[in-house]
């Protein structure tokens, strides 16, 4: 199932308590931007920001990356990362989750007498993650003793007062929120795509990320952005230079 396609060494000396894991999922075939996990992104490969991060943070026994392709191997070895075996053909696909791919790279370290107690899994294309937020995400983690935790962002307009296309008229998607202040709805936040810390055992057992016991760090509009086309990837380097002052 599994093809071994090398393996070089990577932090011995780590100051926690735990055996933990940073998983960067990084497939080849990404179709709307091509090689988008590699790409250039302001000098260098994407995917080197995420391992650049996990390797800062000095939280990971193990920093990996989970791929099928030899190209993206070699790069994030050359990164600093650990790429000890290639994913598997059915977790290469479109409709392999981010869990299935965790859940596979778990189930091969088992294979190697290698297990982790707490394991993050950071996307490769997310340039914005850093070595601190890695860091607060890990003692919230530990200190409340949840089951996992990710970084959000609030929405920036209430989407209790979005409004939808009927037989191309706009409508107010729930009439009763038309007239409540912005302020007076509850405020809603989504998932900043950058990475989620877990307890292993517990992703093991329930095959999600989000559970009962998941909580979260909120994180600014300027400290994350989805890249899922061209455009985004052109206002993500924007707002890079802008918080690099680059």
């Amino acid at each position: 199932m599994y093809e071994f396609i090398g393996k070089n060494s990577l932090i011995s000396s780590i100051n926690h308590s735990t055996s933990n894991i940073a998983i960067i999922p990084a497939r080849g075939g990404s179709k709307r931007i091509p090689r988008k996990n590699i790409k250039n992104f302001l000098g260098k490969p994407i995917i080197a920001y995420s391992i650049e991060a996990a390797l800062k943070s000095q939280l990971f026994d193990e920093v990996m990356v989970s791929t099928d392709d030899a190209e993206i191997a070699e790069i994030a070895r050359s990164c600093g990362a650990n790429v000890p075996f290639a994913r598997s053909t059915e977790n290469a696909n479109d409709f392999a989750t981010t869990v299935d791919v965790l859940v596979e790279v778990l189930e091969a370290y088992k294979k190697l007498g290698k297990a982790f107690e707490i394991g993050c899994c950071i996307y490769p294309t997310a340039p914005f993650v850093s070595a601190e937020t890695l860091q607060k995400a890990f003692d919230l983690l530990q200190s409340q003793k949840l089951d996992s935790v990710y970084p959000v962002q609030k929405f920036s307009f209430p989407p209790q007062r979005g409004v939808i296309f009927q037989e191309n008229k706009l409508r107010w998607q729930n009439p009763e929120n038309a007239q409540v202040r912005s302020q007076d709805l509850t405020p809603l936040y989504h998932d900043a795509g950058q990475f989620y810390f877990f307890q292993t055992e517990k992703l093991l057992k329930n095959r999600s990320i989000l559970t009962e016991n998941t909580s979260g760090i909120v994180i600014s509009e300027m400290d994350a952005h989805d890249i899922d086309n061209e455009e985004d990837w052109a206002v993500a380097e924007f707002k890079y230079r802008i918080q690099s002052k680059i």
